[in-house]
């Protein structure tokens, strides 16, 4: 008997609970595969968004969020997902070929229509190897020991001693209920760093539309002075700390290693079994510190369709040319970034 066939459709509102359902249940998906991410790239970033699903006998097989950022500055493209370090299909085993030309096929014709430069798939695995692709990025991911101990013991000694450090240093972790505290210190290390920030409401959105998913753990010392402070999602059996900041007096005492690792240690008190420390870019800083940590880079198949363009855009702070931008940013005053970087990194992603 022929297998039914697969049609593709686009996510209306009612379908956002099966949307979901499928994703929390495919080995594939990630949490920014969640259909909420779409009123969030659409409402605060004003992209126009595209959530194709593939279906099959009224079952869910396949999805695939993509948005359209259109930028005199950085081009015209359509991403999986603006924002997101993680997207493409995913698809049901039993049907993921199938899924996958299908919902592709549909992503292609779309960028045709829309006269898009380019077309990017986030994927966390190679889909189409002859494809351009980007080698910039890598992702740490581990498991988590279900003992505490076993965890502070599996950190490799020198980076150990930091951690130990920031513990005698009577640092304190607590969980905010907003983000005003996280927002202080993030608009600031990114200032320091000369890119522009995210809008705070970004942020609160992100707290109100996730809830318990999305949690702010924020380090202070013992008198209350806050100097670290990370945002981490939650999804299925993983915490993902995504964005953070630590203020200049963070290192003296060692608050962002105390931070991550009291991150581990809650996740590890709450069950969970997989730490993903996030996209880290190639030789920076970031990277060397996952890496001291005893994580393993895995590479990230960002992989592209070129439609008017001869290469894979190079839309980051390592290309060489924002180099002079990078400088000047840095002398600004951090009310007038924060005033001004939301208008220029809603077009970045």
């Amino acid at each position: 008997m022929d297998r039914l066939a697969i049609t593709v459709k686009t996510l209306a509102p009612e379908d956002a609970p099966r949307w979901d359902a499928f994703v929390r249940a495919c080995p594939q998906a990630t949490f920014f595969h969640l259909s909420a991410w779409q009123q969030i790239t659409e409402q605060i970033f004003r992209h126009r968004s595209f959530f194709l699903y593939a279906e099959r006998a009224g079952e869910i097989v396949g999805v695939l969020p993509l948005a359209e950022v259109k930028s005199r500055l950085f081009g015209h493209a359509l991403t999986s997902l603006p924002f997101c370090v993680y997207g493409g299909v995913a698809a049901s085993a039993d049907s993921e070929a199938e899924a996958l030309a299908a919902l592709e096929a549909e992503a292609d014709a779309l960028a045709r229509k829309l006269g898009v430069q380019h077309l990017e798939y986030r994927n966390l695995n190679p889909r189409h190897p002859d494809w351009p692709h980007q080698e910039l990025y890598v992702t740490f991911r581990k498991a988590i020991l279900p003992e505490v101990e076993d965890n502070m013991l599996a950190i490799p000694r020198k980076q150990r001693a930091m951690v130990r450090k920031g513990i005698k240093n009577g640092l304190v972790s607590h969980v905010d209920t907003d983000v005003e505290r996280f927002f202080a210190v993030y608009a600031d290390n990114v200032l320091r760093h000369g890119t522009p920030a995210l809008p705070r409401r970004f942020f609160q959105c992100l707290k109100n539309t996730f809830g318990d998913d999305c949690e702010v753990l924020t380090v202070t010392d013992g008198s209350g002075k806050v100097l670290s402070s990370v945002l981490s999602f939650y999804f299925r059996d993983e915490v993902l700390p995504y964005y953070a900041g630590d203020a200049l007096a963070a290192r003296d005492v060692a608050a962002n290693d105390f931070k991550y690792w009291e991150l581990m240690r809650r996740a590890c008190e709450r069950g969970y079994k997989v730490f993903d420390y996030g996209r880290s870019k190639v030789g920076t800083g970031p990277y060397s510190f996952k890496k001291n940590w005893g994580f393993e880079p895995q590479p990230l198949s960002y992989e592209y369709q070129l439609y008017k363009r001869d290469s894979v855009p190079q839309n980051n702070p390592m290309n060489p040319k924002y180099r002079l931008f990078i400088a000047m940013w840095k002398r600004l005053p951090v009310g007038v970034a924060n005033a001004i970087g939301p208008h220029i990194v809603r077009n970045l992603g």
